[in-house]
């Protein structure tokens, strides 16, 4: 019986394609519905509306009560910026570890901050190991925080933040996360992995939409920034120090996100929490990437690598495959699919998180086959050298 029985699945004769992307992504028919009814920001039915996405949240990390969640208004970016400008004090020095755009924009985010910063870069394939962690610290004593890339969707890779966490500590440094992509399908428990903060986002792995993003954080290190921030509206404690006082948002929430995000976390529950997400996902993955391999793609990870959020092909070698057309053919098809982000070579990604499982993921393989027959394309395998970078990098 699937999980969807009762659910109303996009049309694409509507134009309502499936989202095969990390965010924003398909979302259930009754989180669509919690947006048509209008909320008062200053109203106590808010107020409450807001503290239980936060109790729900802290419940999803594991809280005992020594952590604190703060909702931010704006894109993940945003609330990535607010954490590392609110956690990290104006003395403070960054070791961003990076394997894709996410890291490096975390690095360009430190810049823009004027706060210095050090990065490990391992390029595209390879995720940053305890030991280089380790290992940095110790060069460099003027290091105060690590922050890492939970899940690095330009590549899909999913980062070993266990290991990262217990290098950070182990060296008497503070870890800070971006588990955009990765909480609420990926565990994060407090209780197992130490971390002082982490951000994600209401479009993410929990299915709302877009709008808003949330800082869950160690309550005794929140305490310790107030007047780190360089910002009034990316001020973490500020927004917190005001919500602890009147139970508001500071300045205008997005309240219809918020009242979707509600529904959102209830289908997430029924689904059975964080194991049950990520048991979905990570079927959607297998049956997509045993499908795309069936017809002759190649992933740009090994299966050690892949993450259940999102999954980074290689492009095609044959002349006839070119990626705009294949993009135009399989949205004519219902489905979006993601352009790459890699920086050696020609690649695209298809998501695997959202309202849709493994039969959905089904009917992806069927039309990325119809799609190669109908450009006339005869062989999806990658250019030697993209297979020949990968393995120098990866060995």
């Amino acid at each position: 019986m699937s999980l969807f029985q009762n659910d109303a699945f996009p049309d694409p004769a509507k134009g309502e394609p499936f989202l095969l992307t990390p965010g924003p992504l398909t979302t259930a028919l009754s989180v669509k519905e919690a947006m048509l009814r209008d909320w008062g920001s200053w109203d106590g039915d808010f107020r409450a509306m807001t503290k239980s996405v936060c109790d729900q949240l802290l419940a999803l990390a594991g809280d005992t009560g020594d952590f604190v969640c703060v909702p931010m208004q704006g894109s993940g970016s945003y609330c990535v910026e607010a954490m590392l400008g609110t956690f990290v004090p104006r003395d403070g020095k960054v070791l961003v570890l990076a394997n894709g755009a996410y890291g490096q924009r975390a690095a360009e985010t430190m810049r823009y901050l004027g706060r210095a910063n050090t990065v490990i870069n391992k390029g595209d394939y390879m995720p940053p190991r305890g030991d280089e962690v380790a290992e940095a610290l110790q060069a460099d004593p003027l290091i105060t925080h690590v922050m890492a890339i939970h899940c690095e969707t330009s590549s899909g890779i999913l980062n070993p933040i266990d290991e990262i966490s217990e290098a950070t500590y182990g060296a008497g440094r503070k870890l800070l996360i971006d588990s955009m992509s990765a909480f609420g399908a990926i565990d994060l428990d407090v209780g197992r992995i130490r971390y002082e903060a982490m951000v994600s986002s209401a479009n993410k792995c929990i299915e709302g939409v877009p709008g808003f993003g949330f800082v869950i954080a160690r309550k005794s290190e929140l305490e310790e920034c107030q007047g780190h921030s360089h910002s009034l509206v990316l001020d973490v404690y500020a927004q917190w120090a005001n919500m602890q006082k009147t139970g508001q948002w500071r300045y205008t929430p997005p309240t219809h996100v918020v009242a979707a995000f509600l529904e959102a976390l209830r289908l997430h529950a029924q689904e059975g929490g964080v194991a049950g997400r990520c048991a979905r996902y990570t079927k959607n993955r297998d049956v997509m990437v045993a499908g795309m391999r069936a017809l002759g793609f190649e992933t740009l990870l090994k299966d050690r690598w892949l993450s259940p959020i999102i999954v980074t092909f290689f492009c095609p070698a044959d002349p006839r495959f070119v990626f705009n057309e294949f993009y135009e053919r399989m949205k004519a098809k219902g489905f979006i699919i993601y352009p790459g982000k890699l920086t050696v070579v020609e690649s695209f990604r298809i998501g695997c998180i959202g309202r849709m499982d493994s039969a959905v993921m089904t009917r992806v393989v069927k039309a990325a086959g119809e799609c190669l027959a109908d450009m006339g394309v005869t062989s999806a395998a990658p250019p030697a050298e993209a297979l020949i970078e990968r393995a120098k990098l990866a060995a």
